[in-house]
């Protein structure tokens, strides 16, 4: 399986084992290729604005527009009125596309290159994930194999992903369905499908 290797790798003169290590504190800005004014937004994003409280808290609006005004920029594509909740993880940011009145809820978790339509309701603590570990070495830890090769989500419109739904990588969900609350989506869903469960299947479809 090919990779995009997190570690680099040295072989260890007196066991003959390969080793490895983590390169210097900038080679994840350096490896995503991240200008220096996104890092500035990044830091603002992760070391404050990630914090602050969501509505109806006191400067619960306010703070959300700051959260919503620097992810919008972090983004690759960011469509108009989305709504960032507080502690939303989306990594770097830099391949996210999402579109038109489109929330990301509290303590949301997504890829670095999701892709999300217009429209799009978000339950709070929902994953997505684009990405995952080698693991067919056994003579050293999974942690240092590296990862596989990234398989973005991709979500269409008018979708609404109920509270705690997994979706795995390379998931592409149909616009006009609904994914039910604590869903384990681990293929596509069609359009209009209403799914639940773990592993997800369909239970009805909206239009008919």
């Amino acid at each position: 399986m090919s990779t995009q290797p997190l570690f680099h790798e040295k072989t260890d003169a007196r066991t003959g084992k390969v080793k490895m290590y983590r390169d210097n504190p900038l080679y994840f800005l350096r490896r995503s290729n991240i200008s220096l004014y996104k890092s500035f937004l990044l830091y603002l994003y992760y070391s404050i604005a990630i914090w602050l409280p969501d509505p109806p808290r006191p400067i619960g609006g306010l703070c959300m527009s700051f959260r919503t005004f620097l992810a919008s920029r972090i983004f690759y594509r960011s469509g108009k009125h989305i709504k960032i909740g507080r502690n939303v993880h989306f990594g770097s940011g830099k391949q996210v596309e999402i579109g038109d009145y489109t929330g990301l809820n509290t303590n949301c978790w997504i890829g670095n290159d999701t892709i999300i339509g217009s429209d799009v309701m978000f339950g709070p603590d929902v994953s997505i994930l684009s990405g995952g570990h080698n693991f067919e070495r056994i003579d050293i830890p999974m942690r240092e194999q590296g990862a596989t090769p990234r398989r973005p989500v991709v979500i269409g419109d008018d979708v609404w992903i109920g509270t705690r739904v997994i979706i795995l990588p390379g998931v592409h969900i149909g616009s006009h369905s609904i994914i039910g609350a604590g869903s384990v989506v681990t293929k596509d869903v069609p359009e209009y499908a209403i799914v639940a469960g773990n592993p997800a299947t369909i239970k009805k479809y909206r239009n008919q």
